[in-house]
């Protein structure tokens, strides 16, 4: 993480990446949700990023009172102007002129100085991208990297201004995460590597960088902690987005198969390990989607050679509309009593898993058309209660290559 330095007592420190705060003389004078989203606010984050450029009247105004209705632009800026000069003399600050103007060109008094977050940020990107010491590089791209503290100004994505200052921070944050993993990746520092993806994953989620992680920690062997960071992050994306992780993570995991190795040891004891004790001693067996998946996959291989039959089933829960039902309180808990009458549902043969929000994943083998409809009339007397107008949607498609035909069905 990047050090933090002493405050300066005699400096108005802002905040604007992650969120928006004003402090001065070790006190917060703005910074709480109601308060940051403010004309006075607005105006003060407007000039303070502008710094020695200024801004014009007609676009103060514009990126003020953008379309709505006023009868006089000018006196209602000179009203917001007002009223921010006052705010800040009651929060303390010295007494000065702190917004100047000049041609119609509106200026942040540069007699009260002023650290921004974002325009360290940007101050260190460029320094890093025009060292030509490696270990300064690094440094220095590390140091941007830990100064990002999420999404510009959040608060006003209204505002197309912030919007577009948003994404240009956001790409320079992603250029320098980019450049310090490979300078790590070629110094063979997986530690810092791996420390720098969790940070990334964390300010800057479903951006793919649980992939930089993912790699830092196969390249160490930490095989454990990289199956476990894959299998969450397979199951964060399908919940959040509904769609998979990105093919780096996927090429990472497989990765992680080929390197692992295991000391020399008896076949009892490997068997012991394999059988190992999945938490349930009835019903189908209950795993993580890339589980789920390698056991699909080998499904198929065994097909081949054995010609029996097996049926993949997309359960879906449906509304009271017969809509399928993909946000809301309700839904985890029902997602959760999906999967459960699901797994008592099925033979311990058979193979489960959560496949995003609201939606079960069930691998029948060894089975016939009929016997899905067997399967679904008890998942239905194990979901449905009651009068409840829920309902589950199912997707039924053969596994066998040569009959691809898929059938659906709503309880």
């Amino acid at each position: 993480m990047a050090a933090t330095t002493e405050k300066r007592s005699d400096v108005l420190y802002v905040k604007m990446l992650g969120g928006f705060s004003m402090s001065y003389n070790g006190k917060t004078i703005a910074g709480s949700s109601k308060s940051s989203v403010s004309q006075n606010n607005a105006l003060l984050q407007i000039l303070i990023h502008a710094r020695e450029k200024g801004v014009t009247r007609d676009r103060l105004e514009e990126l003020l009172f953008g379309d709505r209705e006023v009868d006089n632009a000018h006196h209602s800026l000179r009203s917001v102007i007002y009223n921010a000069k006052k705010y800040l003399e009651k929060a303390g600050l010295p007494k000065v002129n702190y917004i100047l103007s000049e041609k119609d060109i509106f200026y942040w008094n540069s007699e009260i100085e002023v650290e921004e977050d974002a325009y360290e940020f940007e101050q260190l990107c460029e320094r890093a991208a025009e060292e030509s010491d490696p270990q300064k590089r690094l440094e220095n791209y590390l140091k941007a990297s830990y100064e990002y503290g999420g999404e510009f100004l959040p608060m006003q994505s209204g505002n197309v201004w912030a919007v577009r200052e948003s994404m240009r921070y956001a790409q320079m944050f992603a250029d320098c995460v980019e450049s310090a993993g490979n300078i790590l990746r070629e110094a063979g520092d997986y530690d810092q590597m791996k420390d720098l993806g969790q940070y990334a994953s964390a300010i800057s989620p479903l951006s793919d960088w649980e992939s930089l992680t993912m790699e830092a920690l196969v390249r160490m062997r930490k095989y454990d902690e990289a199956i476990r960071l894959y299998e969450g992050t397979v199951t964060y994306y399908l919940d959040e987005l509904g769609v998979h992780p990105s093919g780096k993570i996927v090429e990472w995991f497989e990765h992680l198969g080929k390197g692992m190795t295991h000391q020399h040891t008896v076949l009892h004891d490997i068997i012991s390990d394999l059988d190992g004790n999945d938490g349930f001693e009835d019903g189908g067996y209950l795993c993580s989607y890339p589980v789920f998946q390698g056991i699909y996959r080998s499904n198929r291989r065994l097909m081949d050679r054995t010609g029996t039959s097996s049926y993949l089933m997309l359960c879906t829960i449906l509304d009271g509309k017969g809509n399928p039902m993909k946000d809301g309180s309700v839904l985890e808990r029902l997602s959760e009593r999906l999967i459960e009458s699901a797994r008592r549902s099925v033979r311990r043969g058979d193979t489960l898993c959560s496949y995003g929000r609201g939606q079960c994943l069930i691998l029948l083998v060894n089975t016939t058309r009929e016997d899905c409809s067997v399967v679904q009339k008890r998942l239905n007397g194990n979901f449905i209660v009651g009068r409840q107008r829920i309902s589950i949607q199912y997707d039924v498609q053969s596994v066998y290559p040569d009959e691809q035909s898929t059938f659906r069905k709503t309880s």
